[in-house]
Protein backbone atom coordinates (compact mmCIF):
# COMPACT_ATOMS: atom_id res chain seq x y z
CA UNK A 1 0.00 0.00 0.00
CA UNK A 2 1.33 3.30 -1.06
CA UNK A 3 -0.08 6.18 0.62
CA UNK A 4 0.26 9.85 -1.00
CA UNK A 5 -0.58 13.21 0.65
CA UNK A 6 -1.85 16.30 -1.32
CA UNK A 7 -2.51 19.87 -0.57
CA UNK A 8 -3.85 21.02 -4.14
CA UNK A 9 -6.31 20.72 -7.01
CA UNK A 10 -3.13 20.95 -8.73
CA UNK A 11 -0.97 18.79 -6.98
CA UNK A 12 -3.92 15.86 -6.95
CA UNK A 13 -3.76 16.46 -11.31
CA UNK A 14 -0.06 16.04 -10.93
CA UNK A 15 0.07 12.24 -8.86
CA UNK A 16 -2.88 11.29 -11.22
CA UNK A 17 -0.52 12.40 -14.22
CA UNK A 18 2.51 10.69 -13.12
CA UNK A 19 0.16 7.59 -13.28
CA UNK A 20 -0.75 7.70 -16.61
CA UNK A 21 3.31 8.47 -17.46
CA UNK A 22 3.52 5.09 -15.74
CA UNK A 23 0.79 3.14 -16.94
CA UNK A 24 0.70 -0.32 -18.66
CA UNK A 25 -1.73 -1.71 -21.36
CA UNK A 26 -4.07 -4.23 -18.80
CA UNK A 27 -3.81 -2.06 -15.83
CA UNK A 28 -7.29 -1.95 -14.15
CA UNK A 29 -7.86 0.80 -11.44
CA UNK A 30 -10.92 1.50 -9.00
CA UNK A 31 -11.45 5.14 -7.52
CA UNK A 32 -12.97 5.31 -4.68
CA UNK A 33 -13.91 8.97 -2.70
CA UNK A 34 -17.24 10.58 -2.03
CA UNK A 35 -18.76 13.32 -4.34
CA UNK A 36 -16.29 16.45 -4.67
CA UNK A 37 -13.22 14.68 -3.69
CA UNK A 38 -11.35 15.07 -6.61
CA UNK A 39 -11.92 11.86 -8.51
CA UNK A 40 -12.73 13.69 -11.52
CA UNK A 41 -9.30 16.04 -11.21
CA UNK A 42 -7.18 13.05 -10.37
CA UNK A 43 -8.58 11.10 -13.53
CA UNK A 44 -7.84 14.48 -15.79
CA UNK A 45 -4.35 13.83 -14.70
CA UNK A 46 -3.68 10.23 -15.45
CA UNK A 47 -5.39 11.18 -19.16
CA UNK A 48 -3.29 14.43 -19.69
CA UNK A 49 -0.12 11.88 -18.50
CA UNK A 50 -1.38 9.63 -21.18
CA UNK A 51 -1.26 12.72 -23.81
CA UNK A 52 -4.68 12.98 -24.29
CA UNK A 53 -6.06 16.73 -24.66
CA UNK A 54 -9.81 16.30 -25.34
CA UNK A 55 -11.81 17.15 -21.85
CA UNK A 56 -12.34 14.36 -19.89
CA UNK A 57 -15.84 14.10 -17.87
CA UNK A 58 -17.05 12.08 -15.59
CA UNK A 59 -19.11 9.01 -18.08
CA UNK A 60 -22.13 9.03 -15.51
CA UNK A 61 -25.02 8.42 -18.17
CA UNK A 62 -22.96 6.75 -20.34
CA UNK A 63 -21.18 4.00 -18.27
CA UNK A 64 -17.96 4.07 -19.95
CA UNK A 65 -15.74 7.26 -22.21
CA UNK A 66 -13.35 5.89 -24.46
CA UNK A 67 -10.40 8.34 -25.39
CA UNK A 68 -7.81 6.47 -27.79
CA UNK A 69 -6.07 9.96 -29.01
CA UNK A 70 -3.34 8.69 -25.96
CA UNK A 71 -0.23 6.48 -26.41
CA UNK A 72 -2.64 3.67 -24.23
CA UNK A 73 -6.61 3.52 -25.15
CA UNK A 74 -8.13 5.20 -21.82
CA UNK A 75 -11.71 3.65 -20.39
CA UNK A 76 -12.96 5.49 -18.01
CA UNK A 77 -15.96 3.80 -16.07
CA UNK A 78 -18.97 5.08 -13.47
CA UNK A 79 -21.17 2.67 -12.96
CA UNK A 80 -22.96 4.10 -10.13
CA UNK A 81 -26.18 4.24 -12.23
CA UNK A 82 -25.98 0.10 -12.74
CA UNK A 83 -28.92 -1.57 -12.25
CA UNK A 84 -27.74 -4.95 -12.80
CA UNK A 85 -24.64 -6.92 -13.07
CA UNK A 86 -25.82 -8.01 -17.08
CA UNK A 87 -25.47 -4.44 -18.59
CA UNK A 88 -21.64 -4.32 -17.94
CA UNK A 89 -22.07 -7.97 -20.48
CA UNK A 90 -23.99 -5.70 -22.69
CA UNK A 91 -20.93 -3.24 -23.23
CA UNK A 92 -18.57 -6.26 -23.77
CA UNK A 93 -16.58 -4.89 -20.44
CA UNK A 94 -14.23 -7.78 -20.97
CA UNK A 95 -12.95 -6.01 -24.21
CA UNK A 96 -11.76 -3.06 -21.99
CA UNK A 97 -10.78 -4.95 -18.77
CA UNK A 98 -8.80 -7.05 -20.77
CA UNK A 99 -7.80 -5.11 -23.47
CA UNK A 100 -4.98 -3.16 -24.35
CA UNK A 101 -5.91 0.35 -22.83
CA UNK A 102 -5.75 0.55 -19.18
CA UNK A 103 -9.34 0.90 -17.07
CA UNK A 104 -10.60 3.61 -14.30
CA UNK A 105 -13.52 2.23 -12.38
CA UNK A 106 -15.56 4.59 -10.37
CA UNK A 107 -18.03 3.00 -7.58
CA UNK A 108 -16.28 -0.48 -8.74
CA UNK A 109 -18.30 -2.26 -4.99
CA UNK A 110 -21.17 -2.24 -7.39
CA UNK A 111 -19.27 -4.93 -9.72
CA UNK A 112 -17.04 -6.39 -7.51
CA UNK A 113 -17.96 -9.82 -8.86
CA UNK A 114 -17.03 -8.90 -11.98
CA UNK A 115 -13.67 -7.52 -11.25
CA UNK A 116 -10.07 -8.93 -12.85
CA UNK A 117 -7.93 -10.67 -10.30
CA UNK A 118 -5.15 -7.90 -9.90
CA UNK A 119 -6.14 -4.75 -10.25
CA UNK A 120 -4.98 -1.32 -7.92
CA UNK A 121 -7.50 0.54 -5.33
CA UNK A 122 -7.19 4.07 -5.17
CA UNK A 123 -9.25 5.80 -2.57
CA UNK A 124 -9.44 9.16 -2.41
CA UNK A 125 -9.75 10.67 0.97
CA UNK A 126 -10.67 14.20 2.36
CA UNK A 127 -9.61 15.71 5.96
CA UNK A 128 -10.77 19.51 6.72
CA UNK A 129 -8.96 19.38 9.98
CA UNK A 130 -5.68 19.67 7.50
CA UNK A 131 -7.31 21.59 5.04
CA UNK A 132 -10.08 22.47 2.30
CA UNK A 133 -7.59 21.21 -0.39
CA UNK A 134 -5.95 18.31 1.80
CA UNK A 135 -6.65 14.51 -0.16
CA UNK A 136 -4.95 11.41 1.24
CA UNK A 137 -4.82 9.38 -1.58
CA UNK A 138 -4.09 5.46 -1.15
CA UNK A 139 -3.00 3.22 -3.66
CA UNK A 140 -3.56 -0.67 -2.46
CA UNK A 141 -2.82 -3.64 -4.95
CA UNK A 142 -5.68 -6.37 -4.79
Amino acid sequence: MRVYETNSAKETFELGKQLGEKAVPGQVFTLIGDLGVGKTVFTQGVAKGLGITEPISSPTFTIVQVYEEGRLPFYHFDVYRIGDIEEMDEIGYEDYFYGNGICFIEWANLIEEILPQNYTCITIEKDLEKGFDYRKITFEEK
